[in-house]
């Protein structure tokens, strides 16, 4: 059996202790002793882009993803998006940015020079608050992978993110028919419902973890602004 190695590890501001892993070929990151992902099963996070890219129907449109990760979800948004689209990243722990460079490189490619793409150093909260506040344009689509699901257990301040008042702030920062698209390992039949109060009209969706119907079931909601 391969063993687990420790690769490098960073501290969420106000949260929890991240470790990168190798594992023969593979890549894991770890927040605490919980897989938060992984290079083996990455499919559902790049269905995160891919299906509501295809939802959306637009053609150049601009897009707000939470959490960088391992760039599953980037790198498809990039792959899937036309010349004119916008890709915006939020992540707010640099050394994301130091592994997609240095450990992962052959993961990460030549995405981050890519022009239509744009990795910011910040909370996603932010990047939705100066939609609303006219600071920048709103956006099309938000996508939110930024922990395990609605449940801030990579830093309580995600929270915020998942309620009912964060939700609302989200609809709001998008333009009319845009999508808030939140990905899950697990079902929660309680954040549909808050998705319902917030205003919008919810589609959710089991995705496999891995292509070929295959690895367990993931949970992606997709939430359309009225």
């Amino acid at each position: 059996m391969l063993p687990r190695e420790t690769v490098a590890t960073a501290e969420v501001p106000n949260g929890e202790t991240l470790t990168l892993i190798s594992h023969g070929r593979d890549f894991i990151i770890m927040v605490g002793r919980d897989e938060l992902m992984g290079t083996r099963m990455q499919f559902s996070e790049e269905q995160l882009a891919e299906l509501t890219l295809a939802e959306l129907g637009r053609e150049n449109p601009r897009v707000l993803i939470g959490g960088y990760g391992m760039g599953f979800t980037f790198r498809k948004a990039l792959e899937k998006a036309s010349e004119g689209a916008e890709i915006v990243v939020a992540e707010v722990v640099p050394e994301i940015l130091e592994w997609a460079q240095g450990p992962l490189a052959e993961l990460t490619g030549d995405t981050l020079s890519d022009p239509r793409g744009d990795v910011v150093l910040c909370d996603v909260a932010a990047l939705i608050d100066d939609a609303n506040d006219g600071t920048c344009d709103k956006w099309d689509a938000i996508l939110l992978d930024v922990d395990n699901g609605p449940d801030g257990i990579v830093r309580d301040g995600n929270q915020r993110l998942y309620s009912t008042t964060g939700l609302g702030k989200a609809r709001d920062a998008l333009r009319p028919g845009g999508i808030l698209a939140v990905w899950s390992a697990a079902p929660d039949y309680k954040f549909t419902r808050r998705l319902k109060e917030a205003g919008f009209e919810v589609e959710e969706r089991r995705v496999r973890a891995r292509p070929n119907n295959k690895g367990p079931h993931h949970t992606i909601w997709f939430a359309r602004k009225r």
